[in-house]
């Protein structure tokens, strides 16, 4: 790109790209999804930041279309930002945990939605592992 003042050229400022993810607990279980799409794994439900839709929106939009659930007590927990957490490009995800009750059941770019506890957990893709470790080191902590 060039100033079109002075033809310079100018370096493209670039940002990571915003996500969200959920850490929803069900009778102490959390919830995660498999995905259907690449990188396959299991992981948290969670998504792009829609432009126009604030991030609380879209963790409850995410955790809709990827579980079924309506969650509740919706809070931040912290925000992942390592530029190499997902291989695709580098996302900034703010993290939240909530509450909801049922069955999660898959939809969206999600395979499958299953239970976990902290002790039957599968290995997670991006850096799901961390953020679940933290989430349940944090709550250990709280008790």
């Amino acid at each position: 790109m060039q100033c079109p003042h002075c033809h310079k050229k100018i370096e493209e400022h670039r940002n990571p790209t915003p996500t969200v993810d959920i850490i929803i607990e069900i009778e102490g279980k959390i919830v995660l999804i498999e995905r259907k799409n690449p990188p396959h794994g299991w992981a948290l439900p969670g998504g792009f930041v829609d432009y126009g839709e604030s991030y609380e929106q879209a963790a409850f939009r995410e955790a809709k279309e990827e579980t079924g659930l309506d969650v509740q007590d919706l809070r931040q927990f912290h925000t992942y930002s390592e530029p190499g957490r997902d291989p695709r490009m580098h996302t900034a995800s703010t993290v939240f945990t909530g509450r909801a009750t049922g069955y999660p059941e898959a939809g969206d770019d999600a395979g499958r939605a299953e239970l976990f506890s902290e002790e039957d957990l599968p290995r997670l893709a991006f850096d799901h592992d961390r953020i679940v470790g933290d989430y349940f080191s944090w709550k250990k902590s709280s008790c």
